[in-house]
């Protein structure tokens, strides 16, 4: 587990987790809940990871069901 989603993963298991708007009608758009992706965050394994990308730690993660 990278240190980006390590971080993520700490902040989804304190409660400190905030979906905009946009990231809402995205998820939507293909058939995703935020429950499911903040109950799977734990166990999610890292595709690509950007810890320094120029808007803050960033990273895609590979989530099943």
């Amino acid at each position: 587990m990278s240190d980006t989603l390590r971080r993520i993963v700490d902040l989804v298991q304190g409660g400190e987790v905030r979906i905009s708007a946009h990231g809402y009608d995205e998820m939507a758009e293909d058939g995703i809940l935020a429950g499911e992706v903040i109950d799977g965050a734990a166990a999610a394994v890292v595709v690509e990871d950007y810890p320094e990308y120029s808007k803050g730690p960033c990273t895609l993660v590979l989530q099943r069901e």
